[in-house]
C-alpha cells in the first residue's frame, strides 16, 4: 500500500507542478477558444491541461517501475506498456483537438485506434462471467470488439460530463478511488497478482486528477480539454479491462459447489468490472440522454448543446459549486454503493444506507425549488435570504406613485424562476439567456 501511495503522490505532484507552465504555454499557443453559447464560464480560459496530466501518468509509471513490489507488474505483464501506448495516441489526438478543433468522427476513429493498440499489446478482455452460465471465454474478435466498445463508451462518457469547473476530474477521481479499493482487495486479500496492474492504473489515475483539481476548481484557471478528458477516460477503462480480462473467478474460491453456482453468486462483484458503467453511471447516463435528445431533434449525436445534466442543475437554480458537489455526491453514492455491495451482497444495511443517502441527495437536488422563510423571532439569526421582507405603507404608496401601477408582491416576484443563462444568477454564468418551456 505504501508504494501505491508513493506512486499516487508523485503523479499528483508532477501534474500539479506542470499545470502552471502548461497554462502559460496554452495562452501563448492560442489554445483559448472563444466562449460558446453552451459554455458556463465568463472569460476565455486556456485548455491543454491534459499535457500536464499525461506527464503525470508517465511519471507515475516510471516511479512504479523502480519500486520493489510494483516493478513485478512490469516484469510479468505488458499491460502498463499497452496503457502508455494507447494513452500517448489518445493524448496526441486530444491536443490537436484542443488547438485546431478536429472533426468528431476523426476523434472517434482515433479512440478506436487507441483501443486497438492496447488490444494488440495484450490489454484485452479474455473472458466474462455471466449469471447462470459461467465463465464464457471470448474469441479474439469478440474480445477485441468488446474492448474497443468499452474504451470508446468510457472515453466519451467522461468527455461529455466535462462541462463545469472540476466536474470531470472530481468524478473520475471518485470512481478511481472506488475501483482501486476493489482491485486492491482482489490482489491483496486473495493473492491474485493479475489484479495488480488495475490497482496501479487506479492509483495513478487518482494522482492525475488530484494534481489537476486545484487548478481546475471554480473559477478554473485552466481546462483539461479533450487531451485530458479522453486520457483519464481511457485510463479508467484500461483498469476495468485489465481486471475483467485477466482475473479468473475460480481463483477466488469464495463459494463451494459448481462453477455455475459460484459465478452466479459472484455477479454483484463482477458486473461493475464487465461493464464499468456502474462506477461512471452518471456520465454514462448523460451520454445516453444526449444521444437520444440530439437524434430526436434530427441533429448529429456529436452536436454540442446545453442539455447536459450539469446544465440542468444550473437551470434549476443551483450555483456552479453546488452543482459540482451534487454530481460528486451521486457519483460517490453509486461507486461506493456498488463497492459495498460487491463486498457483502447479503447485507441489508448497505441497501438501506444507499436508499437513505439517495433520499438526502434528492432533497439537495430539489432544494432551489423551495424558498423557506424563518419565523419572525428567528430572522436575526439566519442569512438575509431566509428573512421575510417587510413593506411599509409609505413604501408601497411611493412605488405606486412613481410607476402608476400597484406595487407587486415581492415574495411572489421572488418565486419567479430565472433562466440559467442570465449571468450572475445563482452562480450560473452562461453567456446569453436561454428560453425555458413551461
Amino acid at each position: 500500500m505504501r508504494e501505491y501511495l508513493l506512486t499516487l503522490c508523485i503523479t499528483a505532484a508532477v501534474t500539479y507542478l506542470l499545470t502552471g507552465p502548461v497554462r502559460k504555454f496554452a495562452i501563448v499557443a492560442g489554445a483559448m477558444p472563444e466562449i460558446r453559447a453552451r459554455d458556463v464560464h465568463r472569460e476565455p480560459t486556456p485548455r491543454l491541461g491534459g499535457i500536464a496530466m499525461f506527464f503525470g501518468l508517465c511519471a507515475g509509471l516510471l516511479v512504479a517501475d523502480h519500486l520493489t513490489n510494483l516493478s513485478e507488474v512490469f516484469e510479468k505483464s505488458n499491460e502498463p506498456r499497452a496503457l502508455l501506448s494507447g494513452a500517448a495516441l489518445i493524448w496526441l489526438i486530444g491536443v490537436l483537438d484542443d488547438k485546431f478543433e478536429i472533426d468528431a468522427l476523426i476523434k472517434l476513429g482515433g479512440q478506436m485506434i487507441a483501443a486497438g493498440v492496447m488490444v494488440v499489446q495484450g490489454l484485452t478482455i479474455l473472458w466474462i462471467p455471466l449469471p447462470g452460465v459461467g465463465t464464457v471465454a471470448l474469441t479474439q474478435w469478440q474480445g477485441t470488439l468488446l474492448t474497443v466498445a468499452l474504451v470508446v463508451i468510457t472515453i466519451n462518457a467522461v468527455n461529455f460530463v466535462d462541462g463545469l469547473d472540476g466536474l470531470a476530474a472530481g468524478m473520475v477521481c471518485i470512481a478511481a478511488a472506488a475501483f482501486f479499493m476493489y482491485a486492491y482487495r482482489i490482489w491483496y486479500s486473495y493473492g491474485i497478482e493479475a489484479a495488480a496492474p488495475a490497482s496501479l492504473f487506479a492509483a495513478i489515475l487518482m494522482g492525475m486528477c488530484l494534481g489537476f483539481l486545484p487548478h481546475n476548481m471554480h473559477p478554473a484557471r485552466i481546462f483539461m480539454g479533450d487531451s485530458g478528458s479522453m486520457l483519464i477516460g481511457l485510463v479508467l477503462a484500461a483498469g476495468a479491462i485489465s481486471v475483467t480480462g485477466q482475473v479468473d473467478p475460480d481463483l477466488m474460491n469464495l463459494f463451494t459447489g459448481s462453477e455455475r453456482n459460484a459465478v452466479h453468486q459472484m455477479v454483484p462483484v463482477y458486473i461493475p468490472l464487465v461493464m464499468p458503467l456502474t462506477i461512471i453511471a452518471i456520465p454514462a447516463a448523460d451520454l445516453i440522454l444526449a444521444i437520444v435528445r440530439r437524434t430526436w431533434r434530427g441533429q448529429s449525436p456529436f452536436a454540442a448543446d446545453r442539455g447536459h445534466l450539469h446544465h440542468r442543475l444550473l437551470e434549476i437554480g443551483h450555483s456552479h459549486s453546488r452543482a459540482v458537489l451534487i454530481m460528486y455526491f451521486f457519483s460517490a453514492l453509486i461507486a461506493f454503493g456498488a463497492l459495498g455491495y460487491s463486498v457483502n451482497a447479503a447485507s441489508m444495511w448497505i441497501v438501506l444506507g444507499v436508499v437513505a443517502l439517495s433520499a438526502i441527495g434528492l432533497v439537495l437536488l430539489l432544494l432551489p425549488r423551495f424558498t423557506p422563510r424563518a419565523p419572525r423571532w428567528a430572522e436575526r439569526f439566519v442569512p438575509p435570504r431566509y428573512r421575510r421582507r417587510r413593506r411599509t405603507a409609505a413604501g408601497v404608496a411611493t412605488q405606486e406613485a412613481a410607476t402608476g401601477a400597484p406595487a407587486a408582491d415581492e415574495d411572489a416576484e421572488e418565486r419567479i424562476p430565472v433562466a440559467a443563462g442570465v449571468s450572475g444568477v445563482n452562480g450560473a454564468t452562461a453567456v446569453g439567456s436561454r428560453s425555458r418551456t413551461r
